[in-house]
């Protein structure tokens, strides 16, 4: 499913129009995101949970040249399922 079918299953779901329908999936991830740029952790209780791991830097090296190359700290997001999540997909 994408973000379109999201809103198309929102809009057939209740009473709301495509456009406000959009603006509530909007809203959702638009939180989301925000949260994880402030590094907090976003959890839906059941379906999953997203949170960001900080990384050191390292030095690497590049495959082509074997030159020794400094890879930079980073936050990369990552995403748990949750229980109910895993039963469900494992029927």
């Amino acid at each position: 499913m994408n973000k379109l079918e999201l809103i198309q299953a929102l809009k057939d779901a209740t009473n709301l129009s495509k456009s406000q329908s959009g603006a509530v999936v909007d809203i959702f991830f638009n939180g989301m995101t925000d949260a994880l740029a402030k590094a907090d952790r976003v959890e839906i209780c059941g379906l999953c949970s997203f949170f960001v791991k900080e990384y050191d830097g390292y030095t690497g090296r590049n495959p082509k040249t074997g030159e020794k190359v400094k890879i930079k700290p980073k936050k990369l997001p990552f995403f748990k399922p949750g229980k109910e999540l895993k039963e469900r997909v494992d029927l």
